[in-house]
């Protein structure tokens, strides 16, 4: 993969599944890129001020709030990237994800 983006130094993996969360933050920090966790959207939004991602990972299906509502609440204060991330196949998923502001 290599980290050739100078813009994306630091991101955010917002997912509640344990074992997916640390994968994702292994691989990405083994080339380069620093990473943090958030379990729940409330943590996501927590730690969007204090770490100051270039990107965010984020699950569509987390407790509390879930993925949409935290994609919303981020939109209404930041431009940071957002990549949804979901099991779900549904193609209104993927259309409110965009409408929503997802990259």
């Amino acid at each position: 993969m290599g980290n050739s983006s100078k813009n994306i130094r630091r991101i955010l993996i917002a997912d509640d599944v344990d074992v997916l969360s640390e994968l994702m933050a292994t691989v990405l920090e083994s080339d380069g890129f620093e990473t943090r966790r958030a379990h729940d959207g409330e943590d996501c939004l927590e730690k969007v001020p204090a770490f100051k991602p270039d990107l965010i990972l984020l699950d569509v299906m987390l407790p509390g709030q879930d993925g949409f509502e935290v994609c919303r609440t981020i939109r209404r204060r930041s431009n940071i990237p957002i990549i949804m991330l979901t099991a779900r196949g549904e193609v209104t998923d993927r259309i409110v994800g965009l409408e929503i502001g997802a990259d």
